[in-house]
């Protein structure tokens, strides 16, 4: 059995605190969703009550910072061995979820309740990040209980140690002392880091579906490099400095959709790709209806780095352009930044965020969806 401990007051003498049932499991509930640091690591509660295509109700179900799924099935005072056959039929249905029905989950959760409606905005507030792209890639089962009885601790200890079954029990205990009430907790296992892989992984429906048009491109505005009102008056983004900053930008399709977002600043431009990618020195651009060399552009920004190079056989640092008609740019003074935004390291990656592509979108006041 797991640890048993004892609470004492202790004044002059100690005096034990008695330990009492949970008056009501709905109390408990209730006191996990006001703050679910008390079940020992961080999590975003999802959904109460929330029911299964089985027709059963699962109590609380919540995900982790890695976008993992954990399925929190609450039962006072003794538990039979019946309550492992239902969380794993839990499991069977929580690993299954896609992308957009966990979107639907929350959305439900969240109304009514004065929440962020956007699950990426309630991530971001909880975590400091944006979800991951594939979510529910694992998750945990935990049964809460006061007590279990010794075949379901045999049982639960068989499966998570033997089979890697994620799968564990959260004691807590109640107290009383002099009008106070208390809890204290413990598990069964250490820890609760039995999660596993939810089938599929990161495939097709764990992920926000993709338009198949719109990306995200990430503009490093530099102080004495490369500029954004260059980019937003001519026409252009760029990237460069080594081919991992350069590679993903020069992969973007002619006529993409780009969401442009400066780092730490935030959405400043929306366009279309209108060229192929090009090195700067020889990129052309189309300015007032004309066709204009990049290089002999009154820029502000500097493109030219030292130590370039397009040898094969060594590092291309060039500054690779694409061209771009912009939607709408705006200087970087007026952009757009909410919590819960997509942000990434890459140059220019697949925009899934439908949150992002909504708001920015409403923001400046383009549609939002593309045929």
């Amino acid at each position: 059995m797991p640890l048993e401990f004892g609470l004492w007051r202790v004044d002059d003498k100690p005096v034990r605190v008695l330990k009492r049932p949970m008056p009501l499991e709905s109390r408990l509930e209730e006191l996990i969703e006001a703050d679910p640091g008390i079940l020992g690591h961080p999590l975003l509660l999802i959904g109460r009550q929330v029911l299964t295509q089985y027709g059963k109700v699962v109590d609380l179900l919540g995900m982790d910072a890695e976008g993992g799924l954990h399925v929190l099935e609450l039962k006072r005072d003794r538990t039979p061995r019946e309550v492992v056959a239902q969380v794993l039929d839990y499991g069977s249905w929580v690993q299954a979820l896609t992308n957009e029905q966990i979107r639907e989950i929350y959305s439900s959760y969240a109304r009514g309740r004065g929440l962020p409606e956007e699950l990426d905005e309630a991530f971001a507030l909880r975590f400091g990040g944006t979800p991951p792209e594939a979510l529910n890639a694992t998750h945990a089962l935990t049964i809460v209980a006061s007590e279990i009885d010794a075949a379901t601790e045999r049982i639960v200890t068989y499966l998570a140690s033997g089979f890697q079954v994620p799968v564990n029990v959260l004691f807590f205990r109640y107290f009383e002392d002099e009008g106070r009430s208390y809890l204290a907790r413990t598990w069964l296992m250490d820890e609760a880091e039995t999660a596993a892989p939810a089938a599929g992984g990161k495939g097709r429906g764990k992920q926000e579906p993709w338009n198949g048009t719109d990306w995200y491109v990430s503009f490093g505005d530099e102080a004495g490099g490369r500029n954004w009102d260059d980019a937003c008056r001519y026409g252009f983004v760029s990237a460069g400095g080594g081919e991992w900053f350069s590679r993903t930008l020069r992969s973007l399709p002619l006529g993409a959709r780009i969401f442009t977002h400066i780092p730490k600043v935030g959405y400043v431009g929306v366009g279309t790709v209108s060229g192929e990618a090009q090195p700067y020195e020889d990129a052309v651009l189309e300015v007032d209806g004309d066709s204009r060399r990049m290089a002999d552009l009154p820029l502000t920004g500097t493109y030219r780095r030292a130590g370039e190079t397009a040898d094969p056989g060594g590092e291309d640092a060039r500054e690779w352009v694409v061209p771009v008609t912009w939607e709408r740019a705006v200087p970087r003074e007026a952009a757009l930044w909410r919590t819960g935004f997509f942000a990434n390291q890459n140059s220019a990656c697949k925009l899934r965020a439908r949150f992002t592509i909504e708001e920015v979108s409403r923001h400046f006041g383009i549609d939002a969806e593309i045929s």
